[in-house]
């Protein structure tokens, strides 16, 4: 049984974070706005939430941690977070659980391996907001659109939200597996919403992703201008970015420049 930590289960009906039923409204004054979205020529900023907003190595040692712990106290397992962890760190991805129940000599049927996997997806991230992310959002908000749309399971994604303290931000956080299907990763839909949330045209509107072979195509159809974060340590770093990526950057402290450029 596959076991990724990035894969992503059939979407539930939770609504995400400023999804209309989400309950945020997001206020911008126009007066506010004016300076910095005019010298950017843009009216929007949305981001990715993983190796965007932070580093997602942190989530995943986080939920190995939470998993290690349930499994000590059902499997009789020790140290499997740890092992687990070592595993990820050796270039392991999708099935690192029914290796470790392996190497542990326990057993690995759907059953175990299910209930591992769902305690990684449930837990309560202990993550941050990378510094570079937290300056941004102190200089955009109030001036500029601001939302986040993201992939991935609408549990975690939201989970995630709220460790990294997205609310006091008053920005909507659209998770595209809640759009229903063929909404989510590739289609342009959330990025449609929006849009209309933020009452922003596309051509003035930029995504900030980190992921290059899928998380651009839905707002370049739009017209949006795409930015990639490259973080060093980012799981997708060692990609090239491709022809419908408009900027690279390594840090959101060089956004505004390359904007600008």
């Amino acid at each position: 049984m596959s076991n990724t930590t990035d894969s992503t289960p059939a979407a539930p009906a939770t609504p995400a974070i400023g999804v209309p039923g989400g309950g945020i409204e997001v206020i911008v004054k126009d007066d506010d706005r004016d300076s910095l979205s005019d010298a950017l020529g843009i009216g929007a900023i949305v981001m990715d939430i993983d190796d965007t907003l932070y580093l997602k190595r942190d989530y995943i040692r986080s939920g190995f941690e939470a998993v290690g712990r349930w499994a000590q106290d059902e499997l009789g397992i020790e140290d499997f977070g740890e092992r687990a962890w070592a595993a990820f760190e050796a270039g392991a991805r999708d099935t690192i659980f029914d290796q470790v129940l392996k190497a542990c000599g326990a057993r690995s049927d759907d059953a175990v391996v299910t209930a591992l996997v769902a305690r990684y997806r449930t837990h309560r991230p202990s993550i941050t907001l990378s510094a570079d992310a937290r300056r941004a959002f102190e200089r955009w908000h109030g001036q500029l659109g601001l939302a986040v749309v993201t992939d991935g399971a609408v549990s975690s994604q939201l989970a995630k939200a709220r460790a990294l303290g997205l609310d006091q931000w008053e920005l909507p956080v659209i998770c595209t597996a809640a759009l229903g299907p063929g909404r989510a990763r590739g289609s342009s839909a959330a990025f449609e919403q929006v849009q209309q949330e933020l009452g922003v045209d596309g051509k003035r509107c930029v995504y900030v992703a980190d992921e290059p072979t899928r998380d651009f195509i839905g707002p370049k159809a739009l017209g949006w201008r795409t930015v990639r974060v490259r973080r060093r340590l980012g799981l997708h770093a060692a990609i090239e970015s491709g022809p419908d990526i408009d900027y690279e950057i390594t840090s959101l402290d060089q956004l505004e420049d390359a904007l600008s450029a």
